[in-house]
């Protein structure tokens, strides 16, 4: 399987996430942290983007918009569910990773159709 981004035009993505960090990059900070990624690495706002996006992903086929008969997307999924429930104590702090993580890949489609 490969990446959302991979298909995508790499001069509009770079162009898209430059946009979407004017006003987002405390949404990315935060986000980097919550699942403890490093943001001393070159490139952490494209493996945050891409982390939103398989998110999104995950909540289209977990809202059966797609099929989920995938055993390789069902196991992403639940990956992507342990590292934003990693030092979560409840629901609400969960909820708050998935809504951010959500937003910025649909702001970031919007950007991206618009360029």
């Amino acid at each position: 399987m490969t990446s959302i981004l991979d298909s995508q035009d790499n001069a509009k993505t770079k162009r898209s996430l430059d946009m979407l960090l004017i006003d987002r990059s405390n949404e990315f900070h935060e986000l980097a942290s919550a699942i403890e990624y490093s943001t001393n690495y070159s490139n952490w706002e494209e493996f945050i983007l891409r982390f939103c996006l398989e998110f999104n992903d995950c909540f289209e086929m977990w809202s059966d918009k797609v099929n989920h008969e995938d055993h390789y997307r069902v196991h992403k999924c639940m990956t992507i569910m342990n590292q934003i429930g990693q030092g979560r104590s409840n629901i609400t702090q969960m909820s708050k990773i998935q809504n951010m993580a959500y937003r910025i890949a649909k702001d970031f489609n919007v950007i991206y159709d618009r360029l």
